[in-house]
């Protein structure tokens, strides 16, 4: 294994706080948004902070909290079981047509996507990131988590109205993709980002929401009203965990249902046949989990973090035009056995699109078939921090397996 790679904040009377962060920009307001998280009673050893961190809502993305006996909601998101998956298929570049348009256009038809929800009365009133007739595949998916839905909204009224079913097999909007990469040995592979959509967001925001009045009601002073907790034995804990599971394994289907469409528009594009699943990979990166770390059994919350436990393989993706990584964990036990879900960004959204033109993003896409419009700018590369200086960063955690470049990426 290299050397140790990490840097440690321990003068904010908290727990420490560790973080592969050399090279790559680490703004302040993220460091202070981690020692409010440290400052918190029931956290085990320190906090981990993975290359690609940045402010978040509460607390930071990047980050890995391990807990014992309570457990932090926006320590895990809204975007609850946000993930990605990689299929490495038996195609090769050059059985790929030159203009790759058609593909881009079947899978754009094949998996909704973009804006599902608009308050603006211009706006038509379909949600255009979701189903209108449901497939028969997406049906079949839904029989699957449907039993233990209907048993969450026996104690949450607001899961009745979600768009659940609808949204099943889609993709979304913000930085969730689909894409179309070459890996080093010009095999081409198949990739996709998205979670549990509305309904994990319904989940998230609500026992944020609880736990901000348990706070209050008990009289808990803290550093970030955000950071409100749920105390292992109450039933909001045991409500929340529930919850959270049920979305992230609604995710995990999520990108099941996509990766299959996607592999279907491919073929009606191809006029050869191919395999895929030579090897593949799906993995959460805003979830919570059950683990054993240093003797204890703990919670681990990972907000933009990717377990990579020894040989477990992750996905770390870079931006639009931009490298992406499999990687294979080196199972560091001082990161709780996790590394970076991406580059992470250097950028607000609102700062990409005042200082990034666009000639200068579509210069950065140039060989990608993808969207070059001013709707996008807040995901072109310069948004990010550069991939590479990530992937230096975090060296002792994992190991590249395959180098991945996109020729085709779908966004919302």
């Amino acid at each position: 294994m290299c050397e140790t790679s990490y840097e440690v904040m321990s003068d904010h009377g908290g727990a420490p706080i560790k973080s592969w962060t050399k090279g790559v920009p680490f703004e302040e307001q993220a460091r202070q948004q981690l020692r409010n998280i440290a400052s918190l009673p029931f956290i085990h050893k320190w906090v981990s902070v993975m290359p690609d961190v940045h402010l978040g809502k509460g607390a930071t993305i990047g980050s890995v909290v391990p807990t014992i006996g309570a457990v932090i909601p926006a320590a895990v998101g809204v975007d609850i079981g946000c993930g990605m998956m990689a299929v490495k298929t038996s195609l090769k570049a050059g059985q790929l047509p030159d203009n790759l348009s058609g593909i881009r256009a079947a899978i754009e038809t094949a998996v909704p996507h973009g804006r599902s929800s608009s308050r603006s009365r211009r706006m038509p009133k379909r949600d255009k990131g979701a189903w209108g007739d449901l497939p028969t595949d997406v049906a079949a998916a839904w029989k699957v988590l449907m039993p233990s839905f209907d048993r969450l909204c026996e104690q949450h009224k607001l899961l009745k109205n979600t768009n659940n079913v609808n949204h099943l097999g889609t993709l979304g909007t913000g930085n969730h993709f689909i894409e179309v990469c070459l890996d080093e040995g010009d095999d081409v592979w198949f990739m996709l980002h998205s979670g549990s959509r509305g309904v994990g967001n319904r989940i998230g925001t609500h026992f944020i929401e609880v736990a901000k009045k348990d706070m209050e009601r008990w009289f808990v002073n803290l550093p970030d009203k955000d950071l409100a907790y749920l105390p292992e034995g109450s039933d909001h804990f045991k409500q929340y965990v529930e919850a959270v599971e049920w979305a992230q394994e609604y995710a995990r289907i999520n990108r099941e249902v996509m990766m299959a469409r996607v592999i279907a528009a491919v073929r009606s594009e191809m006029p050869i046949a191919f395999e895929t699943h030579a090897h593949a990979v799906n993995c959460h990166h805003n979830y919570v989990s059950r683990e054993n770390h240093y003797g204890e059994n703990v919670l681990v919350t990972r907000k933009g973090a990717v377990r990579t436990r020894k040989d477990e393989f992750g996905i770390i993706p870079g931006s639009m035009g931009a490298r992406s990584f499999i990687v294979r964990g080196l199972g560091n036990d001082e990161s709780f056995h996790s590394c970076s879900h991406g580059a992470g960004r250097v950028m607000s959204r609102t700062q990409a699109k005042k200082v990034v033109s666009l000639d200068e993003h579509v210069a950065a896409t140039a060989g990608v078939e993808c969207r070059k419009d001013a709707g996008v700018i807040d995901e072109t590369p310069a948004a990010y921090k550069p991939i590479d200086q990530v992937m230096e960063a975090q060296k002792d955690l994992v190991e590249i397996v395959h180098t991945l470049r996109q020729v085709v990426c779908v966004k919302g």
